[in-house]
C-alpha cells in the first residue's frame, strides 16, 4: 500500500502478495508484523536500493526477522514523523489464528490522524478515523468480527485489504458485509481494485 502526501510516499506492508512497488518520493516504510505476506526481502532490498535514506518502522519481531536491514523499532503508543507523515502505533499483538500457533508482534498504524491500517489485528485507535483499511480475508479472520471492528471504529470510509486469499465470490461477500457495517455509521465503502486510489 502506498500513501502519498505532498509528493512524498509512505509504503505499508510490502509483502509477497504485493506486486512491484514504485514510490519515487519514498520517505518511510511501515511493517506491521513479521509474516511474509506483509514484508519480504526482495521488496525491502528493492525499496532500500532505490531510496537508501528511507526509514523502516516496525515492531521488534520484524527487526529480529529482517536481519541486515536497519529497522527502527516502534511500540504501541509511540509516535514518529517521517517527512509529511505523522505515525501513531496501536495494538501490539497479531490476532490469534489458532491456540497452537504462536502469537507475534503486530502494530496498527494511524497516519496523519486520518488513515488507519490495523495490520493483522482488530486493535482500535482511540481517535476518530476518516479512512479504515479493512482486512477482508485471512486465516485469523471471521467476517462477523470484521463487521464489529468496522462499527467500533466508525470510519467515514472503508476499503478492503488482506483480500488475496479470497475467491471473487468470497471477496464480493466480504465487500457486502464491510459495506453494511460502515453504512451503519453513515460511512461509505470503496470497492478498490489493485492500482486504484482514493483521497484520504
Amino acid at each position: 500500500m502506498i500513501l502519498d502526501e505532498e509528493g512524498q510516499q509512505l509504503v505499508i506492508d510490502p509483502g509477497n502478495q504485493t506486486g512491484a512497488v514504485v514510490a519515487r518520493g519514498l520517505v518511510a516504510i511501515v511493517i506491521t508484523h513479521e509474516h511474509a505476506d506483509h514484508w519480504d526481502v526482495p521488496h525491502l532490498e528493492a525499496l532500500r536500493a532505490a531510496h537508501p535514506s528511507a526509514r523502516i518502522f516496525a515492531p521488534a519481531g520484524v527487526a529480529a526477522a529482517a536481519e541486515g536491514f536497519d529497522i527502527t523499532v516502534v511500540e504501541a503508543g509511540e509516535r514518529v514523523t517521517a517527512g509529511p507523515f505523522r505515525l501513531r502505533f496501536f495494538g501490539g499483538t497479531h490476532a490469534e489464528i489458532h491456540r497452537t500457533i504462536p502469537l507475534v508482534d503486530n502494530l496498527g498504524v494511524l497516519v496523519n490522524e486520518r488513515f488507519y491500517y490495523p495490520g493483522d489485528s482488530y486493535a482500535t485507535p482511540d481517535v476518530p478515523v476518516a479512512v479504515l483499511a479493512t482486512p477482508a480475508g485471512a486465516p485469523w479472520l471471521k467476517i462477523g468480527e470484521v463487521m464489529d471492528f468496522v462499527t467500533e471504529v466508525a470510519p467515514r470510509a472503508t476499503f478492503a485489504v488482506h483480500d488475496a486469499p479470497l475467491s471473487p465470490m468470497g471477496l464480493g461477500m466480504a465487500h457486502a458485509r464491510i459495506e453494511g457495517a460502515v453504512q451503519e455509521g453513515g460511512g461509505e465503502h470503496h470497492r478498490l481494485e489493485p492500482g486504484d486510489s482514493i483521497e484520504v
